[in-house]
Protein backbone atom coordinates (compact mmCIF):
# COMPACT_ATOMS: atom_id res chain seq x y z
CA UNK A 1 0.00 0.00 0.00
CA UNK A 2 1.61 3.26 -0.88
CA UNK A 3 1.47 6.07 1.21
CA UNK A 4 0.08 9.66 -0.28
CA UNK A 5 2.55 12.53 1.08
CA UNK A 6 0.47 15.43 1.89
CA UNK A 7 1.62 18.63 2.23
CA UNK A 8 1.49 19.69 5.89
CA UNK A 9 1.08 23.92 6.19
CA UNK A 10 3.21 24.82 9.64
CA UNK A 11 2.11 27.65 11.02
CA UNK A 12 4.45 30.08 11.72
CA UNK A 13 5.24 31.09 15.82
CA UNK A 14 6.53 33.71 17.29
CA UNK A 15 10.01 31.62 17.88
CA UNK A 16 10.66 31.13 14.34
CA UNK A 17 10.16 35.02 13.64
CA UNK A 18 12.67 35.48 16.38
CA UNK A 19 15.04 33.07 15.14
CA UNK A 20 14.91 34.28 11.36
CA UNK A 21 15.31 38.11 12.43
CA UNK A 22 18.09 37.07 14.77
CA UNK A 23 16.22 38.71 17.58
CA UNK A 24 15.01 37.52 21.29
CA UNK A 25 11.33 37.05 21.47
CA UNK A 26 10.96 39.71 24.33
CA UNK A 27 12.23 41.95 21.19
CA UNK A 28 9.61 40.41 19.07
CA UNK A 29 6.86 40.93 21.40
CA UNK A 30 8.02 44.54 22.10
CA UNK A 31 7.75 45.44 18.32
CA UNK A 32 4.49 43.49 18.25
CA UNK A 33 3.10 45.49 21.45
CA UNK A 34 4.73 48.72 20.28
CA UNK A 35 6.22 48.30 24.43
CA UNK A 36 9.73 49.68 25.55
CA UNK A 37 12.69 50.93 23.24
CA UNK A 38 13.39 49.58 20.02
CA UNK A 39 15.91 50.99 17.14
CA UNK A 40 14.38 51.78 13.92
CA UNK A 41 16.57 49.25 12.40
CA UNK A 42 15.74 46.59 14.87
CA UNK A 43 11.84 47.04 14.71
CA UNK A 44 12.15 47.21 10.78
CA UNK A 45 13.81 43.94 10.06
CA UNK A 46 11.09 42.48 13.02
CA UNK A 47 8.65 43.88 10.73
CA UNK A 48 10.13 42.42 7.23
CA UNK A 49 10.24 39.29 8.84
CA UNK A 50 6.68 38.98 9.99
CA UNK A 51 5.86 40.01 6.67
CA UNK A 52 8.18 37.42 5.25
CA UNK A 53 6.69 34.72 7.09
CA UNK A 54 3.27 36.12 7.06
CA UNK A 55 3.07 35.83 10.94
CA UNK A 56 0.10 36.22 12.70
CA UNK A 57 0.01 37.41 16.24
CA UNK A 58 -1.93 35.13 18.69
CA UNK A 59 -4.57 38.10 19.59
CA UNK A 60 -5.40 36.39 22.55
CA UNK A 61 -1.80 36.06 24.27
CA UNK A 62 -1.23 39.61 23.15
CA UNK A 63 -4.67 40.75 24.92
CA UNK A 64 -3.21 39.11 28.45
CA UNK A 65 0.00 40.56 27.92
CA UNK A 66 -1.19 43.94 27.94
CA UNK A 67 -4.45 43.67 29.79
CA UNK A 68 -5.84 45.13 26.58
CA UNK A 69 -8.38 43.13 23.81
CA UNK A 70 -8.17 46.63 21.46
CA UNK A 71 -12.09 45.88 21.19
CA UNK A 72 -15.11 48.25 21.82
CA UNK A 73 -18.53 47.02 21.88
CA UNK A 74 -21.28 49.15 20.63
CA UNK A 75 -25.31 48.59 21.80
CA UNK A 76 -27.65 50.62 19.87
CA UNK A 77 -31.42 50.36 19.66
CA UNK A 78 -31.51 49.35 15.76
CA UNK A 79 -28.96 49.80 12.27
CA UNK A 80 -31.79 51.04 10.03
CA UNK A 81 -32.69 54.00 11.82
CA UNK A 82 -30.20 57.25 9.32
CA UNK A 83 -29.18 58.63 12.75
CA UNK A 84 -27.89 55.51 14.72
CA UNK A 85 -26.80 54.11 11.20
CA UNK A 86 -24.59 57.54 10.60
CA UNK A 87 -23.38 57.47 14.37
CA UNK A 88 -22.44 53.82 13.96
CA UNK A 89 -20.51 54.47 11.15
CA UNK A 90 -18.52 56.96 12.32
CA UNK A 91 -17.60 55.43 15.50
CA UNK A 92 -16.44 52.33 13.65
CA UNK A 93 -14.37 54.55 11.96
CA UNK A 94 -12.76 56.70 14.34
CA UNK A 95 -12.04 53.22 16.61
CA UNK A 96 -10.39 51.55 13.81
CA UNK A 97 -7.95 54.61 13.24
CA UNK A 98 -7.02 53.85 16.82
CA UNK A 99 -6.45 50.81 16.56
CA UNK A 100 -9.35 49.06 17.73
CA UNK A 101 -12.17 46.95 16.52
CA UNK A 102 -15.97 47.11 17.17
CA UNK A 103 -18.69 44.34 18.14
CA UNK A 104 -21.49 45.80 16.98
CA UNK A 105 -24.85 44.23 19.04
CA UNK A 106 -28.30 45.30 17.89
CA UNK A 107 -30.69 44.98 21.04
CA UNK A 108 -33.98 45.70 18.59
CA UNK A 109 -35.09 47.87 21.51
CA UNK A 110 -35.85 44.80 23.78
CA UNK A 111 -34.41 44.28 27.09
CA UNK A 112 -33.77 41.12 27.32
CA UNK A 113 -31.43 41.22 24.53
CA UNK A 114 -29.88 44.45 25.77
CA UNK A 115 -29.29 42.66 29.39
CA UNK A 116 -27.59 39.57 27.18
CA UNK A 117 -25.66 41.79 24.68
CA UNK A 118 -23.90 43.58 27.49
CA UNK A 119 -22.91 40.49 29.82
CA UNK A 120 -21.69 38.99 26.25
CA UNK A 121 -19.22 41.99 26.05
CA UNK A 122 -18.26 41.64 29.55
CA UNK A 123 -17.58 38.04 28.84
CA UNK A 124 -16.04 38.46 26.31
CA UNK A 125 -13.54 41.40 28.16
CA UNK A 126 -13.77 44.23 25.64
CA UNK A 127 -11.96 47.53 26.82
CA UNK A 128 -14.85 49.27 27.02
CA UNK A 129 -18.56 50.15 25.79
CA UNK A 130 -20.46 52.76 24.09
CA UNK A 131 -24.38 52.46 24.30
CA UNK A 132 -27.02 54.44 22.63
CA UNK A 133 -29.76 51.48 23.63
CA UNK A 134 -33.42 52.55 25.10
CA UNK A 135 -34.33 50.33 28.30
CA UNK A 136 -34.10 51.31 31.58
CA UNK A 137 -33.81 49.89 35.05
CA UNK A 138 -30.88 46.97 33.40
CA UNK A 139 -28.77 46.63 36.82
CA UNK A 140 -25.79 45.07 34.78
CA UNK A 141 -25.11 49.05 33.86
CA UNK A 142 -24.51 49.91 37.24
CA UNK A 143 -22.53 47.08 38.87
CA UNK A 144 -19.86 46.72 35.15
CA UNK A 145 -16.63 47.15 35.83
CA UNK A 146 -16.09 48.58 31.96
CA UNK A 147 -15.83 51.73 31.17
CA UNK A 148 -18.90 53.02 29.64
CA UNK A 149 -20.10 56.27 27.55
CA UNK A 150 -24.03 56.79 26.63
CA UNK A 151 -25.09 58.66 23.55
CA UNK A 152 -28.11 59.96 24.58
CA UNK A 153 -29.38 57.95 27.19
CA UNK A 154 -29.28 58.33 31.25
CA UNK A 155 -27.80 54.94 32.08
CA UNK A 156 -26.78 55.61 34.97
CA UNK A 157 -25.48 58.22 37.56
CA UNK A 158 -21.91 57.17 36.89
CA UNK A 159 -21.99 56.69 33.51
CA UNK A 160 -21.15 60.00 30.91
CA UNK A 161 -23.41 60.83 28.36
CA UNK A 162 -23.15 62.44 25.33
CA UNK A 163 -25.77 64.32 23.21
CA UNK A 164 -26.72 67.63 21.21
CA UNK A 165 -28.26 70.38 22.60
CA UNK A 166 -31.71 69.17 22.42
CA UNK A 167 -33.42 71.48 24.24
CA UNK A 168 -31.72 74.33 22.11
CA UNK A 169 -32.84 71.87 19.16
CA UNK A 170 -36.22 72.07 20.20
CA UNK A 171 -36.66 76.02 21.02
CA UNK A 172 -35.33 76.60 17.77
CA UNK A 173 -37.68 74.53 15.56
CA UNK A 174 -40.21 75.59 17.50
CA UNK A 175 -39.55 79.45 16.80
CA UNK A 176 -39.23 78.78 13.26
CA UNK A 177 -42.76 77.56 12.99
CA UNK A 178 -43.84 80.38 15.00
CA UNK A 179 -41.86 83.06 13.19
CA UNK A 180 -43.72 81.42 9.93
CA UNK A 181 -47.32 82.05 11.55
CA UNK A 182 -48.05 78.90 12.70
CA UNK A 183 -50.81 79.08 15.73
CA UNK A 184 -51.49 74.99 16.06
CA UNK A 185 -48.32 73.34 16.54
CA UNK A 186 -48.16 69.45 17.38
CA UNK A 187 -44.77 68.15 18.44
CA UNK A 188 -44.68 63.98 18.00
CA UNK A 189 -42.11 62.51 20.20
CA UNK A 190 -41.39 59.75 20.91
CA UNK A 191 -42.30 57.34 24.60
CA UNK A 192 -41.56 59.88 27.66
CA UNK A 193 -40.72 56.54 29.92
CA UNK A 194 -37.72 57.03 28.29
CA UNK A 195 -34.51 58.74 30.24
CA UNK A 196 -33.06 60.30 27.57
CA UNK A 197 -31.74 64.16 26.95
CA UNK A 198 -33.86 63.69 23.66
CA UNK A 199 -36.85 64.98 26.09
CA UNK A 200 -35.54 68.15 26.39
CA UNK A 201 -37.06 68.66 22.92
CA UNK A 202 -40.25 68.36 24.19
CA UNK A 203 -39.73 70.47 27.15
CA UNK A 204 -38.47 73.35 24.73
CA UNK A 205 -41.61 72.94 22.46
CA UNK A 206 -43.67 73.23 25.79
CA UNK A 207 -42.16 76.23 27.25
CA UNK A 208 -42.27 78.12 23.88
CA UNK A 209 -45.38 77.77 23.12
CA UNK A 210 -46.90 78.69 26.43
CA UNK A 211 -44.35 81.92 25.76
CA UNK A 212 -46.29 82.91 23.14
CA UNK A 213 -49.58 82.22 24.79
CA UNK A 214 -50.08 79.48 22.02
CA UNK A 215 -51.75 75.66 23.53
CA UNK A 216 -49.03 72.67 23.18
CA UNK A 217 -49.95 69.45 21.76
CA UNK A 218 -47.77 66.06 22.25
CA UNK A 219 -48.20 62.92 20.32
CA UNK A 220 -46.67 59.54 20.96
CA UNK A 221 -44.64 57.72 18.30
CA UNK A 222 -47.17 54.83 18.16
CA UNK A 223 -50.35 52.96 17.28
CA UNK A 224 -51.50 55.06 13.46
CA UNK A 225 -50.56 58.26 15.87
CA UNK A 226 -50.26 60.52 12.64
CA UNK A 227 -53.82 59.40 10.76
CA UNK A 228 -55.23 60.49 14.52
CA UNK A 229 -53.26 63.50 14.48
CA UNK A 230 -54.50 64.78 11.36
CA UNK A 231 -57.98 63.49 12.00
CA UNK A 232 -58.29 65.06 15.48
CA UNK A 233 -56.48 67.73 14.28
CA UNK A 234 -57.65 69.67 11.57
CA UNK A 235 -56.72 72.92 11.84
CA UNK A 236 -52.70 71.94 12.67
CA UNK A 237 -50.68 73.83 10.41
CA UNK A 238 -47.25 73.55 11.85
CA UNK A 239 -45.19 70.06 12.82
CA UNK A 240 -42.42 69.60 14.94
CA UNK A 241 -41.09 66.17 14.31
CA UNK A 242 -38.60 64.45 16.92
CA UNK A 243 -37.00 62.76 14.24
CA UNK A 244 -36.78 63.08 10.30
CA UNK A 245 -38.29 59.48 9.52
CA UNK A 246 -41.55 60.93 11.79
CA UNK A 247 -41.29 64.20 10.00
CA UNK A 248 -41.10 62.23 6.03
CA UNK A 249 -44.08 60.39 7.17
CA UNK A 250 -45.90 63.45 7.96
CA UNK A 251 -45.33 64.77 4.82
CA UNK A 252 -46.47 61.50 3.15
CA UNK A 253 -49.80 61.47 4.68
CA UNK A 254 -50.38 65.69 4.13
CA UNK A 255 -50.03 64.94 0.66
CA UNK A 256 -52.13 62.16 0.58
CA UNK A 257 -54.91 64.41 1.96
CA UNK A 258 -53.94 67.24 -0.58
CA UNK A 259 -52.59 69.11 2.08
CA UNK A 260 -50.30 71.98 0.50
CA UNK A 261 -46.85 72.10 2.21
CA UNK A 262 -45.58 74.30 2.98
CA UNK A 263 -48.50 76.97 2.34
CA UNK A 264 -51.19 75.21 4.59
CA UNK A 265 -48.39 72.84 7.02
CA UNK A 266 -45.17 73.65 7.87
CA UNK A 267 -43.37 70.81 9.22
CA UNK A 268 -39.24 70.58 10.94
CA UNK A 269 -37.51 67.56 11.85
CA UNK A 270 -34.41 66.89 14.01
CA UNK A 271 -31.65 64.79 13.03
CA UNK A 272 -30.36 65.80 9.71
CA UNK A 273 -28.58 62.95 8.71
CA UNK A 274 -26.84 62.53 5.35
CA UNK A 275 -29.39 59.80 3.89
CA UNK A 276 -32.47 62.15 5.22
CA UNK A 277 -30.98 65.25 3.41
CA UNK A 278 -30.67 62.43 0.19
CA UNK A 279 -33.77 61.26 0.07
CA UNK A 280 -35.90 64.45 1.28
CA UNK A 281 -33.79 67.15 0.64
CA UNK A 282 -36.58 69.63 1.21
CA UNK A 283 -36.91 68.99 4.81
CA UNK A 284 -36.55 71.61 7.28
CA UNK A 285 -34.79 70.22 10.32
CA UNK A 286 -32.25 70.54 13.55
CA UNK A 287 -29.00 68.96 12.17
CA UNK A 288 -27.27 66.96 15.05
CA UNK A 289 -23.53 67.04 15.08
CA UNK A 290 -23.15 63.17 14.68
CA UNK A 291 -19.57 62.74 13.79
CA UNK A 292 -18.76 65.12 16.79
CA UNK A 293 -21.03 63.06 18.98
CA UNK A 294 -19.05 59.94 17.80
CA UNK A 295 -15.56 61.69 18.14
CA UNK A 296 -16.52 62.68 22.04
CA UNK A 297 -17.83 59.55 22.48
CA UNK A 298 -14.49 57.84 21.34
CA UNK A 299 -12.66 60.52 23.35
CA UNK A 300 -14.18 59.79 26.60
CA UNK A 301 -13.90 56.26 26.12
CA UNK A 302 -10.45 56.56 25.65
CA UNK A 303 -9.93 58.12 28.24
CA UNK A 304 -11.42 56.20 30.96
CA UNK A 305 -10.00 52.98 29.32
CA UNK A 306 -6.65 54.88 30.50
CA UNK A 307 -7.35 55.36 33.86
CA UNK A 308 -8.47 58.70 33.63
CA UNK A 309 -11.19 60.69 35.50
CA UNK A 310 -13.87 62.81 33.66
CA UNK A 311 -14.27 66.30 35.22
CA UNK A 312 -18.23 66.12 34.43
CA UNK A 313 -21.05 63.35 33.83
CA UNK A 314 -23.17 65.28 31.01
CA UNK A 315 -21.68 66.80 27.84
CA UNK A 316 -23.84 68.60 25.28
CA UNK A 317 -22.58 69.82 21.52
CA UNK A 318 -24.31 72.30 19.53
CA UNK A 319 -26.99 71.98 16.93
CA UNK A 320 -27.53 73.51 13.65
CA UNK A 321 -31.22 74.68 12.27
CA UNK A 322 -31.19 74.24 8.39
CA UNK A 323 -34.75 75.32 6.73
CA UNK A 324 -35.55 73.63 4.24
CA UNK A 325 -38.68 74.19 1.82
CA UNK A 326 -40.94 72.49 4.20
CA UNK A 327 -41.44 75.39 6.03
Amino acid sequence: MTKMNKNVIKKVKLDDVAEKAGVSKTTVSRVLNNRGYISEKTRKKVHDVIEELNYQPNEIARSLFINKTFIIGLIFPTTTNPFYGQLIFHLENISESLGYKVLLCNSLGREDKEREYLRMLQRHQVDGIISGAHNRGIEEYNNSSLPIVAIDRYLSEDIPVVSSDNYDGGKKATQLLIEKGCKQIIHINGSPELETPANLRKKAYEDVMKKNQLHPITYINQNNYIERLFNENPNVDGIFASDDLIAAQVVREAKKRNINIPNDLKVIGYDGTEIAELLISELSTIQQPIKEMAELAIKLLMSQINGESLSQIEWQLPIKLIEGETT
